[in-house]
């Protein structure tokens, strides 16, 4: 038998609900829109792909890209409504998925000589990642004006004289990382050009010497925390970019790129990434180089001077410059220069000899002053250029060797604090 129930009968009506009863009508989860993405030091081709993203035909993406990589990387552009020669459509739905935001300036010193240090945090690449922080420096001089990236954040080299060294390794910065660090750089020194015509464009696309006219960040070296050809794909995108002729427009005689030896990836780097070399020696053996150098238990002097002299390009126009930190009783005597010397035989070369920089914790010593010119003259004596590098940052341990992230400092001192049954709050307020 079938029952029809009337549900609008009395006895099958819902009861009405009390006058103080509050019924709360189930709510969605919310959901966080996604975070939007910037587009300041991306590539071409990284550009291009935003763009498809937004529904840019395919037709116009490279004309588009083009438009947006003279904004970003000639006019220093902050916002898409400064582009006033893109539509206002397409610049309202860039705006909308998009920013033009650079790495965060948590701290900016500056040195009684001019040199300054930026301390950067990244954006977070994850729901675990507070934004990983790095250094680079700005070195001013009469001739140019030097800046020094860095490739990575920490190190996995753990060169015994170098404040980085004692950072671990997080991660490899994006190519967008290491180009944000120069257009930070840029922002603080307002070194971005005049709207108009780019003057850096395909007149000096090829000029390997290029620098635009009244340019402050006249050269770059990546030199900064980390090892550049332990994270190569990164860093050669990131060198495409930065020599850019319709951009950045730094030619690559004016980009050092700087390796503590993995000779294997040396040649590779002068092919494909074409930057003027550096190579971290600082000892003539391998029993101190491993001591200095832990990396050097890998790939020997020997390896690693073989791959040198196969660089492609290497010529005298193009030498390679070989950095040499003056530890005092350590590498400094007038047989390890002349050692020096027999070693790079054949090798267009210039030696770099960098006074010692100190740092808290160092077991190190600078070498004397009378000791460094000594050396430098035995070396200059057999016919290779061999300047002293005159320390600047010291103050602000932004000097060659004492870059390290100011919180991975202050995390490790409220670690200590821990330790100690002190309080790590009070300690990061004092």
């Amino acid at each position: 038998m079938t029952v029809l129930i009337d549900l609008n009968s009395p006895a099958r009506r819902p009861a009405a609900p009390q006058p103080d009863a509050v019924v709360a009508a189930p709510q969605p989860e919310a959901v966080a829109a996604p975070a939007r993405r910037s587009l300041a030091g991306l590539s071409r081709d990284g550009l291009r792909e935003a763009l498809a993203e937004i529904g840019v035909p395919d037709r116009e993406l490279r004309m588009r890209a083009a438009q947006l990589f003279n904004w970003i990387y000639v006019r220093g552009a902050v916002s898409f409504e400064e582009m006033t020669t893109i539509s206002k459509v397409l610049r309202a739905a860039l705006a909308e998925r998009y920013t033009l935001d650079r790495p965060e300036v948590i701290s900016e010193q500056i040195s009684v000589d001019g040199t300054r240090k930026w301390l950067l945090r990244m954006p977070a690449t994850g729901p675990h990642d507070r934004g990983a922080e790095i250094e680079c420096v700005y070195i001013p001089e009469a001739d140019r004006g030097t800046l020094c990236v860095s490739s990575q954040v920490g190190c996995t080299l753990t060169c015994t004289f170098c404040h980085t060294g004692t950072q671990r390794l997080v991660r490899n910065l994006s190519d967008a990382e290491i180009v944000g660090q120069v257009m930070v750089a840029r922002d603080r020194l307002g070194d971005w050009s005049v709207p108009g015509p780019n003057k850096a464009s395909k007149a000096v696309q090829h000029d390997d010497d290029a620098v635009p006219a009244g340019r402050l960040v006249t050269n770059i070296v990546l030199m900064g925390m980390g090892e550049p050809l332990y994270n190569f794909d990164n860093v050669k995108a990131a060198v495409d970019t930065m020599s850019d002729g319709d951009g950045i427009g730094l030619g690559k005689r004016r980009i050092t790129l700087s390796t503590a030896g993995v000779a294997p990836m040396i040649g590779k780097a002068g092919a494909e990434i074409g930057a003027m070399l550096a190579i971290s020696l600082h000892a003539t053996t391998n029993e101190i180089r491993d001591g200095l150098v832990p990396l050097n238990k890998k790939y020997k002097i020997d390896e690693v001077l073989e791959a040198c002299r196969n660089y492609p390009g290497l010529s005298n126009a193009k030498r390679i410059t070989f950095e040499y930190v003056m530890l005092k009783g350590v590498n400094d005597s007038p047989t390890h220069a002349r050692e020096l010397v027999r070693l790079l035989k054949g090798i267009p070369a210039k030696i770099n000899l960098i006074p010692f920089n100190p740092w808290p914790g160092t077991k190190y010593e600078c070498s004397d002053w009378d000791t460094i010119e000594a050396f430098s003259e035995i070396v200059f004596r057999a016919g290779y250029a061999s300047p002293v590098r005159t320390p600047r940052g010291r103050d602000i341990f932004a000097a060659c060797g004492q870059l390290k992230s100011e919180t991975e400092k202050l995390r490790a001192r409220a670690r200590l604090m821990l330790e100690n049954g002190g309080d790590p709050a009070a300690e990061a307020a004092s």
